[in-house]
């Protein structure tokens, strides 16, 4: 199958087209490479497989290209958007109009030809809003869900927080629908902390990435809040496995929104990954508090059973293996995050 993934410079995208390039697939990246990585993401794919086309373009403006791209492949990955919530506080013109203005475009391009592709757009947890409703208990290192032993359902109710969370969750509500109303293939994954190799985590995004470059690197760390915030992670290779198996079993996924985490086993607080590092590095790592930042959750945790149970899919890898994994990726590749 032909495969174009939109954003496909970036740390899932470059991943996501590994994963096909190497089982011999026809991948063509879309990407803008406005975010720091994505040219060396690219250069990096381009000498292991020369074959992979590469085409410049932002989601924004090239409608053309946008509509070329529906046209002569069979599946679309749409990765591309702002990914900070504190640069959507900062921005939230930019923010929206990559996120919300820039999906729409992407669903209109498809929309416009008469073979529409099969259409997976990678959301976020953040449509879930501060969730302030529901009860949380307070540990020694971290937060948990008093009554929620699976997490949280894809049937919980939306509340946009931030700029970002407005984004995002209007573009994710505009793909489910046009499945609805137009009759797209569309699958919406609400994605949480997802980290791996070739990822640039930086303070205001991809936390698990920035704490191992920022360890090894000497950089400061400071914790929004009191360190014991909660998330499930998910190492990479899983969510590409995620997406493979949605693909494989279109006619049960199309039309559908699924939770895709690490789930209730592999979940971790900031404090904890900290621990971790100190006995994986053999030092300790000096970081300071500062104030919550908007629209941060104490715990979040993705209940992943609608995926288990409708794709047959469940995170395989521990965050001790993928932390180990990323943490040996960084200390191999330092000179590329030399402008950190």
């Amino acid at each position: 199958m032909k495969r174009a993934i939109i954003g496909g410079a970036g740390f899932i995208g470059i991943n996501l087209a590994q994963y096909y390039l190497e089982k011999g697939e026809s991948i063509t990246i879309f990407d803008n490479f406005s975010r720091r990585g994505t040219t060396d993401n690219v250069n990096w794919i381009k000498s292991k497989y020369p074959r992979v086309s590469i085409l410049q373009g932002d989601i924004r403006i090239d409608q053309e290209k946008l509509k070329h791209l529906m046209e002569t492949h069979d599946i679309i990955y749409h990765l591309a958007g702002q990914v900070a919530v504190t640069t959507s506080v900062t921005n939230p013109r930019e923010d929206f109009e990559i996120n919300a203005l820039g999906t729409f475009n992407v669903l209109e391009a498809a929309r416009s030809v008469s073979k529409p592709p099969i259409l997976f757009y990678s959301s976020t947890n953040k449509v879930y809003g501060g969730m302030e409703d529901i009860n949380i208990v307070e540990y020694k290192d971290r937060y948990d869900y008093e009554n929620l032993p699976l997490g949280i359902p894809e049937n919980r109710l939306l509340d946009f927080h931030s700029p970002y969370g407005c984004s995002k969750g209007a573009a994710d509500q505009y793909v489910h629908d046009y499945a609805r109303i137009y009759g797209l293939k569309t699958v919406v994954f609400r994605q949480s902390c997802i980290y791996g190799e070739r990822q640039f985590g930086v303070e205001d995004q991809g936390w698990v990435a920035w704490f191992i470059i920022a360890a090894q690197l000497e950089k400061k760390i400071s914790i929004y809040g009191n360190g014991k915030q909660v998330r499930d992670v998910l190492y990479i290779k899983d969510l590409i496995k995620a997406y493979d198996m949605a693909g494989k079993k279109i006619s049960v996924t199309a039309g559908n929104i699924y939770n895709i985490g690490g789930g209730k086993k592999y979940c971790l607080s900031l404090l904890s990954l900290l621990v971790y590092l100190e006995k994986l590095l053999g030092k300790k790592i000096n970081f300071t508090f500062a104030k919550w930042r908007p629209g941060d959750q104490p715990v979040y945790i993705s209940d992943i059973s609608k995926a288990k149970k409708e794709i047959g899919w469940e995170p395989k890898i521990s965050p001790q293996i993928g932390v180990k994994r990323l943490q040996k990726w960084v200390s191999k590749n330092k000179e590329i995050f030399r402008d950190l």
